[in-house]
């Protein structure tokens, strides 16, 4: 793996997931794959899990980190070419990003988009230029459109949560019984969000449904479908009630409108997922990226109940990052 934008990036996702699950049952058995590496983490925007799971990862590889909150700690970079530098940013990308590459093995970038220009926010040119120009492996830490090792995380948190086999033979996962029914419900916010989550996670889903590993359904309200390249395969509804019929993990997710871009269209709060709503799956287990807002995107006594998984969902980040770091070393 040269890098890690998005599932497209994955070669074999059972094996990525296995792997995950390997350093969870051993954490340091591969400390020294990173003897002597560095790991950068830039983060241009706010991080809890992304930031304290990954520096976690790279510790049980037994790699070191540095941590750049751009904010703060660098220069306002400037990313267009051909340009007279007498604004606000004092470096351009080019020499940012080439810096960081001597400094560091492995870089890791996070960056939220602006909402207001779609076509700006989903060309990733950011992305896309500090790997052209640091020269070295790239991990997105959430960019404008994905959160990969969210959604990585994501699917081994249900992997954990049913039954499956791992056919060594195949080295594959297979369900036990039937496939799980996973349900992504937009849910309202009181302000405009990224389509990132979302976008990420509907994309892993459908490629963990090409591979027979669940059936998959996005709910929301008309106006909020996401960008279709994200969702082939999912079957779309906007009916909640119907959509969480018999669902074995609904995943609760905020986010703006991607066709009228970073506007909130519709906050009904009857889309915030309670109790009696999950009376109708299968016993559901509820997921969310966090932080989650209670009792607006999803109440307390479902966040505070049997069904919430959120915090095993979250502590599973470490082993994300720490597959995605491992395949990269090797």
């Amino acid at each position: 793996m040269k890098q890690f934008f998005s599932v497209s990036d994955v070669e074999d996702l059972d094996q990525l997931v296995n792997q995950a699950l390997q350093a969870k049952a051993s954490p340091f058995v591969d400390q020294a794959l990173g003897k002597n590496k560095t790991l950068g983490l830039v983060f241009l925007n706010p991080s809890l899990r992304t930031r304290m799971s990954t520096q976690k990862a790279a510790m049980n590889l037994g790699i070191n980190t540095m941590v750049l909150n751009m904010g703060t700690d660098g220069w306002a970079l400037e990313t267009k070419d051909g340009v007279v530098m007498d604004s606000d940013k004092a470096e351009h990308i080019k020499e940012a990003a080439a810096v960081m590459g001597e400094y560091c093995d492995i870089l890791a970038l996070r960056c939220f988009p602006s909402l207001k220009d779609a076509e700006q926010d989903y060309s990733e040119e950011l992305f896309k230029k500090f790997t052209k120009y640091c020269n070295k492996p790239v991990i997105s830490l959430e960019s404008a459109t994905r959160h990969p090792l969210q959604s990585l995380t994501d699917l081994i948190t249900i992997i954990e949560n049913w039954d499956y086999n791992y056919d060594q033979q195949l080295k594959k996962y297979i369900p036990k019984t039937k496939k799980p029914k996973v349900v992504l419900s937009w849910a309202p916010h009181v302000k405009a969000l990224p389509q990132a989550v979302p976008n990420s996670f509907a994309e892993w889903m459908c490629r963990a449904q090409e591979n027979g590993l669940v059936d998959f359904v996005v709910t929301h309200p008309q106006g909020y479908e996401l960008k279709e390249e994200f969702t082939k395969g999912a079957s779309i509804q906007y009916d909640q009630d119907q959509a969480l019929q018999d669902a074995d993990f609904v995943y609760v997710k905020n986010w703006s409108s991607y066709t009228n871009y970073g506007q909130i269209t519709c906050n009904d709060p009857q889309w915030m997922l309670t109790l009696e709503k999950l009376q109708n799956t299968n016993q559901a287990k509820v997921m969310h990226c966090l932080p989650v807002r209670r009792d607006l995107v999803i109440s307390s006594k479902v966040l505070d109940s049997d069904s919430s998984i959120v915090i095993e969902q979250a502590g599973n980040r470490v082993w994300a990052a720490q597959g995605v770091l491992k395949q990269i070393l090797k």
